[in-house]
């Protein structure tokens, strides 16, 4: 009885093998009298209902077994069509052994194999297809329940739930395939669809590997025979992963290995040819022995295969750890340094354009492997201690410049209309198989919405469980149920596990990214216990499905580009790929640069990082914030201010100008300077009265002004740091600039002492133009 069986109280199955063949007479050779009666019945054999009561009589160690297997087998009754094929099938039988002259007991398989193949399809040519197809089959069925030594790849030919029901009757057969059946819908498992139709012929198929149609007598040793026949098809082996899973969930065998154990055993087995062998050993016990996470491993175990060939290629007579000195890591840092794309690896694994500069950080990550390894060797006194890793394989200040996290911030009319895409988002926008979307509606949508608000890594979202969604109003939990709380001012909290850098936290997130988690777990197919590979524990994940977790690259790979096209937005921006820890950094940016932003200790906590220093580099300022704080600081109208200037153009026409005649006039607020190199004027801040300056109220001045033919101009004069002083400082500053003016000529000649100018001297505004318009400030005085 199987377990889901017992679970819902159903009574045991009981089965027995159908025929009891022990009275059967299993001599292989024929009588003289069976022979003689073949010999003579022979042109009726093929049609074994035309033989004479005599003739069953003398061939009634032939017929006796055969019609013992008949009355075993599960017929429907066809109006009298079943008796029609079972004649056809003993003639057959009867006809081959008086071929072969010998009873079918000592048959082989490759006799058995021509009698059901080729030698059925030759006597059945007479037949309708109809008939045909069912002889073939029934005889089949035969074969089996005779314990002939059938070739079990002969199934693969018929139809094998048919055969099995043929055989073992089809209400065993239906009970123990609508148990597995139950077992997977319940995961999620559209049984209705087409790939997954042939779980049950592959039931079906184990039942008659077996021979017993009980889910309780299956194990781990028929489920590789099972895949062992699947691929002797050429066939994929793919839809014997739910029915391994359900096998696994009834106790009957272990879960199907995940694809990176497979690949990770795989390069387990592997063995470098290229390699120094004392070199390899080396690496493959340390790679079994260091406590550092698998992937982290894989990836060391690469660069130290790298080190491996670079030692057979330059240093030959090192073979193994134990003979590194410093000389030898100085040597691997240099050459590191200097690496090329494609150099000490495997060519079938080069990426990127062969003999490129490789980047910062995989030179980075081969120093980092080589100082892990070594270190570990010497601290497991593995090799004796010649040197420091941390300092003799250190990576250089000159790679060590170029690394440094880098978040790329999506612009944000980008991921606004990413948000619009993600909260819009319905079952035609997201990829289809021939079985449909790959997850429920609400299951994606929920991933959407979490990848959209909650700022999460990949992996955390995967790992989100059940009830990691809980609403708060006023400090206390409320139901999700509570809709008229939730719709005033309930707080969503997302329950974060066990992550990259730190242990499990709560974080604030919008209510939106709350409602469609509960929409998709009040929907969720009930899901097995699954590990946690982070923390050891067996938990319920929350984005789980057909019992198993949502793919690991789901959202780069299908959810990203589906909103893309949804949004009308490129998949790829100045910056790359838009990838799924990008919207971590664009949530953090959004949120450090609000109209009411966090603080940086604030969005540490949100984050879940460990340093404030690991934040930073998420808090990026927006560039429109630094471009307008720039133009605020007025970095350039500090140093140069805009002065208007009346060129007269009569006086330039005449010719007045070549004679000494004033023909530029500079406005400073207060009166005109006719001064030629005014922006080499020490005074013009302070204008003493000398010849150059023509006072406004004066009646020159206004005559000036009432001239026609005036040309009006900007000329942009830079200050010295005493003129940046006197304007931005004030009084104090003005007067010190005053006082060291006063020995200083004029261009006119005397100094101000000498014109005995007082010590308050009216200062020139400043015009300065702004976006277009000018502005002219109030001067000092």
């Amino acid at each position: 009885m199987t377990a889901l069986a017992l679970a819902a109280g159903e009574t045991a199955l009981e089965w027995a093998w159908p025929v009891d063949g022990a009275s059967w007479d299993r001599v292989p050779q024929l009588s003289a009298e069976e022979r003689a009666v073949l010999v003579q019945a022979s042109p009726r054999l093929l049609h074994s209902s035309r033989l004479t009561r005599v003739e069953r009589g003398a061939l009634a160690r032939l017929l006796g077994p055969l019609e013992q297997v008949r009355s075993c087998l599960w017929i429907p009754d066809k109006a009298g069509h079943h008796r029609w094929v079972d004649f056809q099938v003993v003639g057959m039988l009867l006809v081959r052994t008086a071929e072969a002259g010998s009873v079918w007991w000592g048959w082989d398989q490759a006799t058995w194999t021509r009698v059901i193949g080729s030698d059925a399809q030759e006597w059945s040519r007479q037949w309708p297809a109809q008939t045909s197809r069912a002889c073939r089959l029934r005889l089949l069925a035969y074969a089996y329940l005779l314990g002939a030594p059938v070739d079990e790849a002969l199934f693969l030919g018929f139809e094998r739930l048919r055969l099995a029901r043929t055989v073992f009757g089809p209400e065993i057969v239906d009970r123990e395939v609508n148990t597995v059946y139950r077992l997977l819908r319940g995961w999620g498992y559209r049984m209705d669809t087409a790939g997954n139709r042939s779980v049950r012929t592959l039931i079906a198929h184990a039942m008659l590997l077996n021979r017993s149609p009980l889910l309780a007598d299956m194990d781990a040793a028929l489920v590789e025979s099972l895949r062992e026949a699947v691929r002797s098809t050429g066939r994929a082996s793919g839809d014997l992963y739910p029915l391994q899973r359900a096998l696994a969930a009834l106790g009957q065998c272990e879960p199907p290995v995940a694809r990176n154990e497979v690949l990770l055993a795989g390069l387990r087995a592997q063995r470098w040819t290229d390699v120094p062998a004392p070199w390899a050993e080396m690496v493959c016990r340390w790679f079994d022995t260091s406590t550092l996470s698998r992937n982290v491993r894989l990836a060391y175990r690469q660069d130290l295969a790298r080190i491996g060939r670079w030692l057979a290629a330059e240093h030959p007579q090192i073979t193994e750890p134990a003979q590194w000195t410093r000389a030898t890591c100085a040597a691997w840092v240099a050459t590191v340094d200097r690496m090329r794309i494609g150099d000490y690896v495997e060519r079938s694994a080069t990426r990127g354009v062969f003999g490129d500069p490789m980047s910062p950080s995989t030179k980075d990550s081969a120093l980092t492997a080589s100082r892990a390894f070594f270190r570990d060797l010497q601290e497991w006194e593995w090799i004796p201690r010649r040197f420091d890793p941390g300092r003799a394989l250190e990576t250089p200040r000159s790679i060590r410049a170029l690394l440094g996290p880098n978040p790329r911030v999506i612009a944000d009319e980008v991921w606004a209309k990413l948000l619009w895409a993600g909260i819009n988002l319905t079952s035609e926008d997201l990829p289809t198989t021939s079985s449909g979307p790959r997850y429920p509606l609400e299951l994606s949508r929920a991933v959407v919405l979490t990848w959209l608000f909650s700022g999460q890594r990949s992996d955390e979202i995967r790992r989100l469980r059940t009830g990691c969604i809980r609403w708060q109003h006023d400090g206390t939990d409320v139901s999700p149920d509570a809709a008229d709380v939730l719709a005033r001012d309930a707080v969503c909290l997302l329950d974060v596990p066990t992550h990259k850098t730190g242990t499990s936290f709560t974080k604030p997130v919008d209510p939106l990214l709350g409602q469609a988690i509960e929409v998709w777990q009040a929907v969720r197919p009930e899901q097995p216990v699954m590990l946690d590979a982070k923390t050891g524990e067996r938990v319920h994940f929350l984005f789980a499905h057909r019992a198993k977790r949502v793919s690991k690259d789901y959202i780069n790979r299908t959810i990203i580009p589906a909103l893309c096209t949804k949004a009308g937005v490129a998949a790829r921006d100045v910056r790359g790929k838009i990838t799924s820890h990008r919207a971590r950094s664009t949530i953090a940016s959004q949120l450090y640069n609000a109209k009411e932003p966090m603080t940086l200790f604030e969005l540490q906590a949100w984050l879940g990082h460990r340093s404030p220093s690991s934040t930073q580099f998420y808090a990026k300022i927006p560039q429109e914030t630094l471009a307008k704080a720039y133009s605020e600081a007025g970095y350039f109208a500090r140093n140069v201010r805009t002065i208007e200037v009346l060129v007269d153009r009569d006086a330039v026409a005449s010719g007045a100008a070549a004679g000494g005649e004033p023909w530029q006039y500079y406005d400073l607020g207060h009166g005109w300077c006719t001064y030629s190199f005014f922006e080499q004027c020490q005074h013009r801040m302070a204008c003493a009265r000398c010849d150059f300056y023509t006072p406004k109220n004066s009646s020159k001045a206004q005559l000036l002004e009432a001239k026609e033919n005036l040309q009006h101009m900007l000329a942009s004069i830079p200050l010295t740091e005493d003129e940046r002083a006197a304007v931005d400082d004030g009084q104090t500053a003005i007067d010190a600039f005053l006082a060291r003016l006063t020995d200083i000529p004029t261009p006119a000649g005397p100094t101000p002492r000498e014109l005995g100018l007082p010590a308050t001297i009216t200062m020139l505004p400043i015009v300065e133009v702004r976006q277009g318009k000018q502005e002219r400030a109030t001067p000092n005085r």
